[in-house]
């Protein structure tokens, strides 16, 4: 970031969130520096629930930044900037070579502890041969067990000035409680040690706080795409709906049967598509004759062995890494000249539910990186603003449920940015029973608070880019009956998509049955409540 000789403390924008950045660099003379709830104070904030930041000098090399709401402080070197905008995740100190991320967990009331953070959270260091490990070891950090893992990989052709070389350190507070002092640099880590060893820990004091701004997105629109923007995704217009049906829309039948049964058109369609298969000319236009619009789903793994937790050896373990190492240019060169050519508006649905470990572009596979996704999502939406597409509404969607629910892996960390943004998707289904781990959710314990934390997260339209109820564990037409009652109530939610397949375990047998015309009783649920949206 470019100093600014007119101010010790400078404030910018980036990546949509209004970011509590500092220059520490520049305070020599009016340390310490007070940041309280994300803005800065005189002094440290007195409420009980105050998020209370603070740096001070400590050397002519390092600053000492204390979080009192996340309970430690730490060293680090002085010529980095703090960004403490999204503090009850992670904060981050960084310059143009080196970037240190530092995150509090705390899994107290959960299955989880932290052997299970520090031995899950490292599995790719064991199975992806992108990572070259150099060390994997226990050392004392300040007088606690703390874990290290040091790794290299390649560096990647996409990324300007990629940061490949990479440390980790898990400091133990407790069997639930563990500090997490991440650095990726673009040159070789020499103070890991040093920084790690530097944290102190403490009693937390206050809460940890979000702190954000949004900005509009910058996506070029065609006319026809404005219009269909502003008619399904304005703040006044009406809820919408529609369905996933496995053969459509490349084939009809069995959608206008399932449309017949339920008395009900819907407009809305979605459709995955792979990298080994072929961009759905056909269908894209099947759709848009039969007055329909499609949520095009592109996941960049090949299919087959898209699930990364049933997959062995396989051609996505690298996938990530080849198409930031420029493999694929001519690949999404061509996709984009097929949806240009289409011309009517696509609802473009990039590498859906990235914050789960079923995804092999979820940092869980890419060393705890989440700015790889983010810098794979950019180089797509680059590709296609380059190409002249106009005609696609970018559609960004994280699972409800982090997988694993380690703080690196929030759903918050792979955000690319407002820019290249223009609607939130949601996710969350009632899994029902059938696969252990999961229970029976209600619609309302999903969808009312995921409804209020993105609305307060991200300025921009809603819409529930697949959702549906398991008939296994409970009642499933009275669930649905409860559903159509309550979504109404949410507003911000323009699109709602209902998910109507199986999901099947490795056997083969149906365990997730969430087929919207599974028999007479759901059918006659669904084509009495989908009345009131006609």
């Amino acid at each position: 970031m470019r100093k600014n000789s007119g101010s010790a403390i400078v404030m910018v924008l980036a990546l949509g969130f209004a970011l509590a950045v500092f220059c520490p660099g520049l305070i020599a003379a009016a340390s310490p520096v007070y940041i309280v709830n994300g803005s800065i104070a005189d002094s440290r904030g007195l409420a009980a629930d105050d998020d209370n930041k603070q740096i001070d000098d400590y050397s002519s090399d390092y600053n000492k930044y204390t979080d009192y709401a996340n309970g430690y402080s730490i060293l680090y070197p002085s010529r980095m900037t703090v960004d403490a905008s999204l503090a009850a995740v992670r904060t981050v100190f960084s310059d143009d070579w080196t970037r240190i991320e530092v995150y509090y967990d705390n899994f107290s009331g959960t299955e989880a502890d932290v052997r299970d953070y520090i031995s899950y959270g490292n599995k790719f260091a064991a199975h992806s041969p992108e990572h070259s490990i150099d060390t994997d070891s226990w050392f004392d950090a300040g007088g606690r067990r703390a874990h290290l893992l040091e790794w290299t990989r390649r560096k990647l052709a996409r990324i300007p000035g990629d940061k490949n070389n990479y440390a980790c350190a898990e400091i133990i507070k407790n069997d639930r409680e563990v500090y997490t002092v991440f650095i990726k640099s673009s040159e070789p880590i020499t103070a890991i040690m040093d920084i790690a060893s530097s944290l102190r820990i403490f009693e937390p004091r206050g809460i940890a706080r979000n702190n954000r701004t949004s900005s509009a997105s910058v996506t070029r629109m065609n006319p026809e795409t404005q219009d269909f923007f502003r008619k399904y995704f304005a703040p006044d217009s009406k809820l919408s709906w529609g369905v996933f049906e496995p053969s459509a829309p490349q084939n009809m039948t069995y959608l206008a049967e399932m449309e017949q049964s339920v008395g009900f058109s819907f407009p809305f369609l979605l459709h995955y598509q792979m990298f080994d298969e072929y961009f759905p000319v056909m269908g894209l236009q099947k759709a848009y004759d039969n007055k329909k619009y499609v949520e095009l789903t592109l996941q960049t793994v090949c299919s087959g062995e898209a699930n990364a937790l049933w997959a062995g050896s396989n051609r996505n373990e690298t996938m990530v890494y080849d198409i930031l190492d420029g493999k694929y240019d001519d690949y999404f060169a061509e996709y984009a000249q097929h949806l240009k050519d289409f011309g009517h508006p696509v609802i473009f649905r990039l590498n859906n539910e990235m914050n789960g470990d079923w995804c092999w572009y979820s940092a869980f596979y890419t060393g705890k990186d989440t700015e790889l996704y983010q810098e794979l999502w950019r180089y797509i939406h680059d590709i296609f603003e380059r190409n002249g597409v106009e005609n696609v509404v970018w559609v960004w969607n994280p699972h409800d449920l982090s997988r694993p629910a380690f703080k690196w892996n929030h759903y918050l960390m792979y955000y690319p940015g407002d820019r290249y943004v223009d609607i939130i998707g949601l996710t969350g289904y009632n899994t029902g029973n059938y696969f252990p781990g999961e229970h029976w959710r209600e619609f309302a314990e999903i969808y009312p608070p995921l409804e209020r934390e993105y609305a307060w997260a991200f300025n921009k339209p809603l819409m529930i880019t697949e959702f549906a109820s398991n008939s296994v564990g409970g009642d499933k037409v009275a669930w649905i009956h409860r559903m159509f009652d309550q979504i109404k109530r949410l507003d911000r939610i323009k699109v709602a998509i209902w998910w109507s397949g199986i999901d099947y375990d490795q056997q083969g047998r149906p365990g997730r049955i969430y087929l919207l015309n599974e028999n007479q009783e759901v059918i006659d649920a669904f084509h009495q409540r989908l009345k009131e949206f006609k």
